[in-house]
């Protein structure tokens, strides 16, 4: 195995030389004549989420930017009380950034937080952030006085109280998920009473609520564990993906390994065969830590690289070369923990009207890798979709959350792909998601419930065995039905 110590881009950006060669590949999509065009509806009182598939008529939408403590506290209560007066459904989302309506009540009340207050305890070693807190809110607060979100999404545009919701997980090693780190969070029930829950008290809604994609309260704030930041630098392994789960489980043995995360090459006709697993170290110097940066110039290089491999194989081949050989080769020095995780997803963003980006995302056991590998070959070059990046990341046992994708140690597949806003497209997704699911939890896996509504009711009761669990406590403790979304609506209400 080829192993090379310099910085790279979460994207594997090559510099000037990448941003070159994009310009010199043409995208060859197929066309879309002849097929039916999605044209979502929009309006005043339509919701939609990142998928751009997921329009929802509400009833009202507010966005709360100001207010905290005891007057945050009364506004929600305002508006829930209004809603279940109404028989109203009542959800509150951040970014929405989720693909398939998690965050917006039908014909409902829909909040969206925005408000960036943390407060720092370097004491205990915690912050304290809105609800609706970014995690650029976040990481702006801590990076200044030396310390690091322990456990943050992969991108920096995201909501706290959100992360907690879907219970996300980032690359940091070896943590388990968001949720984790949180020490404790104070909540307004569907009842209207503020309760403070954490491990200690009212452990059971803590439980619940981790990954309960707001059916269970309306999270006011949160206490959240931080470590400090450092400087580090990273190690490039490239090898077959057949040897990667072994690799991987070595990396996270190693005690000097504090980040670290893989890629697989996606090209159709080689489809996941080659690897590449990236590991940070501290460096030994530790002093005078430069301020959190993102990738800058070089994310939008990627992102020109990233787009170009649309219809286009040889791109696919030009960015896993440019990935594995340029990128590392051409960047060079250490970087900090806050600066590698403060990059908006935005910099990716699609700006076809034609097409969107949707996500998905499994997890399988270690020992289990290589019957992934098999599944994703055998169903995914198939479909019609436009395969464009998978990062694969470590996901620590999670035995506090009632939805838990990870009860044991696992690898998380996160997944793009471009698909165009065609019906025929839409029907393919659909029909090639539910056999990716069929086909992981078949060996052990689950699959990430924020994404596109495709799975069948009985695949989401496979990969979440305690849904049945969570949907009883959610009808014990919202005996109106107050708080609602599409995963209630069309998912865990059947259970």
């Amino acid at each position: 195995m080829k192993k090379l110590a310099r910085r790279t881009l979460l994207l594997g950006a090559g510099g000037a030389m990448g941003w070159a060669a994009a310009h010199s590949f043409a995208a060859k999509l197929p066309t879309l004549d002849g097929t039916r065009r999605i044209i979502p509806e929009t309006g005043a009182k339509i919701l939609n989420d990142a998928s751009g598939l997921s329009p929802t008529p509400v009833y009202k939408h507010i966005t709360l930017r100001e207010d905290t403590g005891e007057a945050l506290v009364q506004t929600l209560r305002s508006e829930m009380l209004a809603a279940r007066q109404d028989g109203r459904p009542f959800n509150i989302g951040a970014a929405r950034h989720s693909m398939g309506g998690q965050a917006i009540p039908r014909d409902g009340t829909a909040v969206t937080f925005q408000n960036g207050s943390v407060e720092v305890d370097s004491t205990n070693l915690t912050y304290r952030a809105h609800a609706g807190a970014r995690w650029s809110d976040v990481i702006a607060t801590l990076d200044p006085l030396g310390f690091s979100p322990k456990v943050m999404q992969s991108n920096n545009d995201f909501g706290i109280a959100a992360t907690y919701s879907v219970n996300a997980h980032g690359w940091p090693v070896p943590f388990g998920p968001m949720g984790s780190t949180v020490r404790s969070l104070r909540m307004v029930l569907p009842s209207g009473e503020l309760v403070t829950c954490s491990r200690q008290e009212n452990p059971e809604i803590f439980g619940h609520a981790m990954g309960g994609y707001g059916l269970i309260g309306a999270i006011v704030d949160l206490e959240v564990e931080m470590v400090r930041n450092s400087r580090l630098t990273p190690t490039f392994t490239r090898l077959p993906a057949s040897e990667f789960a072994t690799a991987f489980k070595g990396a996270l043995e190693d005690p000097a390994v504090t980040m670290a995360y893989g890629r697989l090459n996606v090209e159709r006709a080689s489809f996941f065969t080659d690897a590449l697993l990236i590991t940070y170290r501290e460096t030994e110097d530790q002093s005078d830590l430069s301020a959190a940066a993102g990738s800058g110039w070089m994310s939008h290089v990627a992102s020109r690289i990233y787009r170009a491999q649309l219809g286009n194989e040889r791109m696919k081949s030009f960015r896993w070369w440019n990935e594995t050989s340029v990128g590392p080769a051409l960047g060079s020095g250490a970087t900090t923990r806050n600066s590698l995780i403060n990059e908006p997803v935005v910099t990716l963003d699609d700006r076809n009207p034609d097409r969107t980006d949707i996500l998905h995302e499994y997890f399988v056991g270690f020992d289990r890798f290589g019957d992934f590998l098999t599944a994703c070959r055998e169903v995914i070059p198939a479909s019609y979709q436009e395969f464009l990046n998978v990062t694969l990341r470590y996901v620590a046992p999670d035995a506090e959350s009632t939805l838990s994708y990870a009860p044991v140690p696992r690898i998380a597949a996160v997944m793009s792909f471009s698909q165009d806003l065609s019906h025929r497209a839409e029907a393919d997704m659909q029909r090639m998601t539910q056999e990716l699911i069929d086909r992981i939890t078949a060996i052990g896996g689950s699959y990430y419930l924020p994404y596109r509504p495709h799975a069948r009711v009985e695949q989401l009761a496979a990969a979440y065995p305690r849904a049945p669990e969570f949907a009883r406590f959610k009808r014990e403790i919202d005996t109106a039905r107050l708080l609602g979304n599409n995963l209630w609506d069309s998912y865990l209400r059947h259970l």
